[in-house]
Parts: C-alpha cells; sequence; structure tokens
C-alpha cells in the first residue's frame, strides 16, 4: 500500500482543518512592518505583499481548495456513476442519448468550458464544487459504461432480468459492488484534477475572491513578485504538487488492485 502517500495526505488534512487551533494566527491580519519578509523564525514561512502571515494563510486557504477537491469529485464521480451504469445496463435509447450527451460535452476542451461557465457568475466554494463537477464527470461515466457492458452480458445478469428481478435492485445489489474500484480511482483522480482546476482558475484571477482564499489564489496573488519574494509562490504550488502527486500515487494503486482482481476472475 501506498503508506506514505496515504500519511502525506492525511497530514495535509490535519494541517488545513486543525493547524489553525495551534497556529492562531489571523490569515488577513496586515503587517506593514514586515512586508515580503522572508521566512524567519517570527515568520515561518515568511509573508505576502501585505505583510499576511503566509503558513495562517495556507492553513486557511487549504480548508477551501480541499473542500473543493473532494466536493467536486464526488458528486462529478457520483453523476458518471449514475449515467454510466444506466447506459451499460439499458442499452438501446437510453445508451445512444448518453453517447450524444457525452459527445457534446466534450466538444469543448474541459478547461475552456470552465472558463466560460465560471465567467458568467460570481465564483465562491459552492459555485466552483458546481461547475467543476458539472465539467468533469464524463471521464469517469464513459469507463462505468464500458464495464457495465461487460457485467450485463454476465449469465446472472441475464437470468435475473428474466425473472424480473427490479431494475433498481440490480443496479445497486449486481452492478455497484462491481463498479466500486473503478468509482474510487475516479475519484481519487478528480479530487487532484479538480483542486489543479481551482487553482488555474484563481491564478487567472477568476476563482475563489476576496476574502476567502485557497492556494491557487495564494500562488497567484506572489507570481508578481517571485523574484524577489519565492516563498509566497513556492509554498502554495508546493502543497499542491505534494496533494496531487498523493492521489495519483493512490490512484495508481487502486487501478493496479482492481486489474489483478479482473485477471483472476
Amino acid at each position: 500500500m501506498p503508506i506514505f502517500s496515504i500519511s502525506v495526505l492525511a497530514f495535509v488534512f490535519l494541517f488545513s482543518f486543525a493547524g489553525s487551533f495551534v497556529y492562531s494566527v489571523d490569515p488577513s491580519t496586515l503587517h506593514t512592518d514586515a512586508i515580503l519578509s522572508a521566512p524567519s523564525f517570527e515568520y515561518l514561512l515568511g509573508t505576502d505583499r501585505l505583510g499576511r502571515d503566509l503558513l495562517a494563510r495556507l492553513i486557511e486557504g487549504g480548508k477551501i481548495s480541499l473542500i473543493i477537491g473532494v466536493g467536486s469529485a464526488f458528486i462529478a464521480s457520483f453523476i458518471g456513476l449514475i449515467f454510466g451504469s444506466m447506459a451499460g445496463y439499458f442499452r438501446g435509447v437510453v445508451d445512444k442519448s448518453f453517447v450524444v450527451m457525452v459527445d457534446l460535452f466534450l466538444t469543448f476542451p474541459t478547461f475552456f468550458l470552465l472558463l466560460a461557465l465560471v465567467s458568467y457568475v460570481n465564483a465562491s466554494a459552492l459555485v466552483l464544487i458546481v461547475i467543476i463537477s458539472i465539467t468533469g464527470w464524463m471521464t469517469t461515466a464513459r469507463l462505468i459504461r464500458s464495464e457495465s457492458f461487460s457485467i450485463t452480458s454476465k449469465p446472472y445478469i441475464k437470468i435475473l432480468n428474466i425473472a424480473n428481478v427490479p431494475k433498481s435492485k440490480i443496479l445497486f445489489k449486481y452492478y455497484a459492488p462491481l463498479l466500486a474500484p473503478i468509482y474510487f480511482v475516479s475519484f481519487t483522480f478528480g479530487v487532484g484534477g479538480a483542486i489543479l482546476a481551482e487553482s488555474g482558475l484563481s491564478f487567472l484571477g477568476l476563482g475563489i475572491v476576496a476574502p476567502q482564499m485557497s492556494w491557487g489564489t495564494i500562488l497567484s496573488g506572489g507570481k508578481d513578485v517571485v523574484e524577489i519574494a519565492w516563498w509566497v509562490s513556492f509554498f502554495p504550488g508546493l502543497m499542491i504538487f505534494i496533494v496531487t502527486f498523493s492521489l495519483i500515487n493512490i490512484s495508481n494503486y487502486l487501478q493496479q488492485l482492481t486489474n489483478k482482481k479482473q485477471i483472476q476472475n
């Protein structure tokens, strides 16, 4: 098991959601005498161009980034699970409608579609969760649909259909356990993708709006002073990298388990 990656993720969540109890500095307080102060014993990770403590801002920004990442991935993976399993089970008109809808969404590059939707609304954590979910469910749905086709062709599913077992019971009792590994792999990939999407939008000035903050907004705030204050952009970028890299390792491990199980079956 990727123990190291799981431990790192656990630390990051603990850092973001419990760090303020240990490090109780206000992330919005301005220190005019310590503008762009380098990391020191007084300011462990330095300050930004308004003199705000960077460590306190990373703790506060981590809450928003992780909530958006987990919330978006959960909703997008769940939508993909529902649509994909229905398309693979019912086939016919349902499957054709599914293919048309997915192709319509994939006509536009995902990030540009995300930019187009965000540009018409005032971004907040809830709005970004909804928008990232809307633009990120297609890959999961296609994987689930492909696996559902394979499950539908199994003899015991055909027997259940002949016996007029309720379709909802077949989907929840027989499909869901077999589709769960794909769901969790897609979920872990989705969390990292959602955090990167939010960071990209915030870096472009279309993400979280002050006084709220995320790792993306902190990273964006340091791009103009990166030559004289590297720490302002480095530490939020490091947090984003650590989370996404750990999630990729966990996803690869889950995918390997799924492949081994399929080979054994």
